[in-house]
Formats: C-alpha cells, sequence, structure tokens
C-alpha cells in the first residue's frame, strides 16, 4: 500500500468503516511508515479531542416534562399558539448557535491537525532531499538563473535572493511537492548544513514574524509575506535560523 492510498484511509480506518482486508493492509504500512504512522496518531488525537471538547447537553427529565406540556397546551388551546411558536423558536436558535460553536470548534481542530501534516511533509520533504542526493534540479550561486529555472513550473513566482556576503550562500533550488501542490524549494548553505527554503501560495494564516517549531532535530521557522508562506528548515540553530529568516523578511 503506498502513503498516497493510506492517507485517504485513515479516517475511515480510524473510524472501523473498511473491511478486513483494507485493515490488514492499512495496519501493516502504519506500522512500517514513518510518515503515516503520525498522521494515523493525529487522527485519533481529533477524534479524542472532539470527543473531550465538543459539550453535549442531554435534556434534564423535568425539561421534557415542560416540553411535552407545552405541546400539549398548544394543541388544546389555539389562541396561545403564538406563545408557543415563540418558546419552540428560542429552542430553535439555542440548538442553532450551539451547531455553529460545535462547527467552528471542529473546524479549529481540523486546521491544527492539516498545519500539522504539512510540517511532518516538509520535514519528510528536507530529509528525502538529503538521503536520495537530489538536494537540486539546478545548481548554481547566480539568482537570476534560479529565479529563470522556475519560469513556467510554477503559478508563482518565487522570489530568490543570494546572501553570500551574510554567509548564507545560494547553492540552488528545486521543484517540490507540499499538501498535493508543487511548491518551489530554495537551497541555501550555512558552513555545511543545507537549508531548504520551501515557499508557496496559500492563505496567509501565518504571521509576518517568523514562528519557530522543532521537529526530529530539525529547526523550522514559518512566516507569510507578500501573499505566499514561507518555510525554512534546517539543523541549524535557532539563532542561525532566524538570522536568515530577518535576511529573507527584508
Amino acid at each position: 500500500m503506498r502513503c498516497t492510498d493510506a492517507q485517504t484511509l485513515i479516517e475511515s480506518y480510524v473510524d472501523g468503516e473498511l473491511d478486513l482486508v483494507q485493515t490488514v493492509e492499512i495496519e501493516q504500512h502504519l506500522g512500517d511508515c514513518w510518515i503515516c504512522s503520525p498522521m494515523h496518531q493525529d487522527t485519533l488525537e481529533l477524534r479524542s479531542r472532539i470527543r473531550e471538547e465538543v459539550p453535549y447537553f442531554r435534556a434534564s427529565a423535568d425539561l421534557q416534562q415542560r416540553i411535552r406540556a407545552i405541546a400539549r397546551e398548544k394543541r388544546a388551546e389555539t389562541n396561545r399558539s403564538l406563545v408557543a411558536l415563540w418558546a419552540w423558536s428560542g429552542a430553535i436558535a439555542a440548538v442553532v448557535l450551539f451547531a455553529v460553536i460545535t462547527v467552528g470548534l471542529v473546524r479549529r481542530v481540523s486546521e491544527s491537525s492539516r498545519e500539522q501534516m504539512i510540517t511532518q511533509e516538509i520535514v519528510a520533504d528536507h530529509l528525502r532531499s538529503l538521503t536520495a542526493n537530489h538536494l537540486t534540479d539546478i545548481t548554481s550561486t547566480d539568482q537570476h538563473n534560479v529565479k529563470h529555472w522556475f519560469n513556467g513550473k510554477l503559478d508563482f513566482a518565487p522570489p530568490v535572493n543570494d546572501f553570500t556576503s551574510e554567509g548564507f550562500p545560494l547553492i540552488g533550488g528545486r521543484l517540490d511537492y507540499l499538501d498535493g501542490r508543487p511548491v518551489a524549494a530554495l537551497v541555501y548553505q550555512r558552513r555545511l548544513h543545507p537549508i531548504n527554503l520551501f515557499v508557496w501560495t496559500a492563505p496567509e494564516k501565518y504571521a509576518d514574524k517568523a514562528t519557530q517549531q522543532t521537529r526530529a532535530g530539525y529547526s523550522i521557522l514559518f512566516w507569510a509575506r507578500d501573499g505566499m508562506t514561507y518555510c525554512a528548515i534546517s539543523d541549524l540553530t535557532v539563532d542561525e535560523m532566524q538570522t536568515l529568516a530577518a535576511l529573507l523578511q527584508k
């Protein structure tokens, strides 16, 4: 089973909706795959958080009796139908409000899970570029050559800069994939440490100031600017990565 197939089945697997054959296949895959296994764990945590954080209210016996009394009174006394209508309208409004709050909570939890999945993909892409000896599709320290190479390969033009004088030389770039779409991967270097800078167009969920994460021993910085999202990843210290982010944000 490939990762793309497994990732589409994880939610169904967690909900117990797969047949025996698919269940066995995905369990074998999750046991061996370090990319899909964290996604499976995130899905389990999402289900647990929804169960724990989304409130559930059961009507009391007294409330149930009152509702039945209102219904009987409505049938018996037509002249009080307007009062009953207002009572039911209030109940409906409360249910709608509860539904809106619940949907908002679920959406926030889902967005958090998706961001975690993107971070996992970034770590996987970074590792793949190092272990597969495929750090660059174009090897060049000339920012104009690298920028021109991306023409026609993406639906946007990633900004390309060289910071050799500041100790972060540009060494090239490549086309990579993130969240199911092609993205630009600009490659810088600090001494012997390669740095992958992923650039893609997306809603600006991140602030202009870089936010820091640490995953699998790598320093990861996210920020957004001019309609583009940036993510830099390396095994450098956080301070050095912040220095590069500051140069890129000028």
